[in-house]
Order: structure tokens, then sequence, then C-alpha cells
């Protein structure tokens, strides 16, 4: 029997679903972040925030961004993982609230100091991991139990980013259990759906060669990678990463061959999740390959790959085809869907350019950022009617 998910709501249609808020704010918070950031990395602006420049960027990709687009997409999955009413209306508002407060608190923690602000900012998350244990937890979803563990972590680098903010006066570990517990994420989901968006495109138009389904390998591959992102995350550099973060790239790059990736042309929807994943080995091998030849690689390179390019791509890859399946639209990318999806690439290319290129690193830098800007704008203005009018209007 079909499950009657929005037939009581009569609310405005930004607060039907999850991702409609999560993904709009995100993404619009994503782009003028940005746009403030330059200026306050060259001094040519201050903000009131405790946290030092470079500090106030990672942090609000990581928990402000990445936060916003995380929960967007659980409150839209776990409802379909578990048969249960997604989250909607007042509690959703809610949850944007203190989405946005932190925000606030962040930006001007001058004002609030450090230790509210720190529990402003983590109220969010721990929202977040409480709504989504009750909902896997009350459908007896118990499988999906797992994606809790990168949450939690992500709340645990939150926490260590605050404290290792005030105490130390900049962070530095918490900046990678951050990056590692959003890759495991990336890794866990990407592996679901890439391969099985990719299944249901090859079935319908391209009979032949399949993904090869989730099996021992896929196991063997994400537990090197969180072993090896937890070396990294406590040891930094050394040859014990690098060995870890190789192997771990290679086994990522083999995996997503797997998925026959090479036989969704034609299908760019499909095409940019297999795109976007890329950057899931490029940085375990760019990281690698930092701490092998540090006089010649920059292993900063990697985190950006991973930032800028896993993240960035991966999640803006999400947003659309997510947004238009759950508006009602076909699934075909026109050519604003293209030139946002072609932006964030440029600026993941440039971004890790910038780190292995000193001499061109302003140039590039600059092309990075106002690529992201673009692309992140790009989806809030194409994607706002979608996302604010009801399904099938």
């Amino acid at each position: 029997m079909a499950i009657p998910r929005l037939r009581d709501y009569k609310g405005p249609a930004i607060l039907s679903y999850g991702f409609r808020p999560f993904f709009f704010f995100g993404a619009l918070f994503a782009g003028l972040s940005m746009m403030v950031w330059l200026p306050v990395f060259y001094g040519n602006l201050e903000i009131s925030s405790l946290f030092g420049p470079i500090d106030w960027h990672i942090h609000e990709v990581f928990f402000g961004y990445l936060a916003a687009i995380i929960s967007g997409f659980l409150f839209t999955a776990v409802p379909n993982w578990t048969g249960r009413l997604p989250i909607q209306g007042n509690p959703l508002l809610l949850l944007v609230v203190i989405w946005v407060a932190g925000r606030i608190a962040i930006t001007f923690s001058l004002y609030f100091g450090w230790i509210l602000t720190m529990v402003i900012d983590l109220a969010f998350l721990t929202a977040i991991v409480f709504v989504i244990g009750n909902e896997v937890i009350s459908g007896k979803n118990w499988r999906n139990l797992k994606v809790l563990i990168p949450i939690i972590a992500f709340w645990l680098a939150n926490l260590g980013f605050h404290l290792e903010a005030y105490f130390m006066g900049a962070s530095d570990y918490s900046q990678r259990l951050a990056m590692a517990a959003a890759i495991v994420l990336i890794m866990l989901i990407g592996g679901r759906i890439i391969p099985s968006f990719t299944r249901n495109f090859l079935v319908r138009r391209n009979p032949g060669r399949l993904p090869v389904p989730f099996g021992r390998f896929d196991i063997i591959a994400i537990a090197l990678g969180v072993i090896a992102l937890g070396l990294w995350v406590v040891l930094i550099e050394g040859p014990v990463v690098a060995g870890f973060m190789g192997i771990a790239g290679l086994l990522q790059l083999v995996r997503l061959v797997r998925w026959a990736g090479d036989r969704t042309g034609g299908e760019f929807l499909v095409t940019v999740l297999h795109v976007s994943y890329l950057f899931i080995p490029t940085g375990f091998l760019l990281i690698a390959a930092g701490n092998i030849w540090p006089d010649y690689i920059s292993s900063v390179a990697g985190m950006h790959a991973f930032g800028v390019g896993a993240i960035g791509s991966m999640t803006l890859s999400v947003m659309i085809r997510a947004t238009f399946g759950h508006t009602g639209q076909p699934l075909k990318a026109d050519l604003k869907t293209w030139l946002i999806l072609i932006m964030i690439w440029i600026s993941a290319i440039s971004r890790v350019a910038a780190a292995l290129y000193a001499p061109g690193m302003e140039m590039l830098l600059e092309i990075a950022a106002t690529t992201w800007v673009l692309a992140f704008a790009g989806f809030s203005v194409t994607f706002a009617k979608l996302l604010f009018r009801p399904k099938g209007f």
C-alpha cells in the first residue's frame, strides 16, 4: 500500500520535505560565504568571528554548507528507508532556524563568546543525530543505523574544531576528522546510489555489462579507506599514511570502474555521479603522493580534491537529481544544469592546481572561488521555483 507521505500537509511547499529548504539555503549560503571569503583572505574585509579567517572558511564549508546538504539528503532518504512520514512543517522549520542561528553565531562569535557560540553551533548536528536516529530506530531499519557513525564523527569534529580554535588558536585534527567523516559518508552513500542509478539507466537504455553488485570487495575498499583516513587524521603524514592512502585510492578507483560509468554516455545526470566520485580516489592518491614527494606535490592538493571536488561536485550532483526526482520533473539535464556542474568541476580543478602551482596561485584561487559562486548561486536561482512550489506545479 502506498504511504500517504504528504497527504495531510497544507503548509508552504518549501517545508514539505527536508531537501527543499536545506538544498536551497545551503547552496545559497555556499555561494554567499565564498563571496565573503576571498576579501577576508586577502585582508580587505574583516568579520566579527573568534575564528581566524581560514578556520572560519573551513568551518562553514563543513558545518554550514555540508551539514545542511547532508541533512536535506537524509531527511529525504530516511522516509524511503523506513516507510515513515517525512519531517515537515514546523519541526522542519525549527531545524532550519537552528541551522541559521549557528551561522550567525559563528560569524559574529566575538559578541557571543566561544562557549555560547559552540553550544548554538552544535545544536544543529545534535538535533540531526537524534532525529535521524529516532526515525531509523522507530522504522526498525537497523541496517541503516550505520549512517549515524560518520554523522556522529562529524559532530565530534565540530566540537573539536571549537576546542582547538579556542585553546590552540587554530584547528588542525578536527579539520581532518570532518573531512574524513564527509568522505566516509560519500563512500557509503555514493556506493549505494551510483551503481543503483547506473543499473536503472543501463537496464532501460543500454543493455549489456551492469555495475557489479555491492560485495566483499566494496567492504574491503571502504574499510581500508576508513583506516587510511583515520591514520591521516592522527598521524598527518609519513610513510604509513602514504601507503594506506595510496592503497585506499587505488581500491576506490577500481570500485568506481566496477560501476560501469563508461557505459552511461548520453545520460548526463548519471555520468556526473561517476565523474564526481572520481575526486575520491584522486584525493587519496594526491595525499599519498604529497607524503612521498613533499618537495614537488603539496598534500593540500588532496584536501581540495576531497573538499571542492568530491564534496562540492558530489553534493551538487545529488542535489540536482534529487530535486528533479522529488518535484516530479523529468530526469533530464538542461543547459543550466550542465553549466552548474561544469562550474564546480572548474572550481575543483583550479583549486587543486592552485595548491600545486605556487606562481599561479592567486589567479587560480580567484577562478576557483568565482566558479564555486557561479555553481552554487546558479543552483539556488535555477532550482528555486522547483523547491518553493508544490510538486506537480
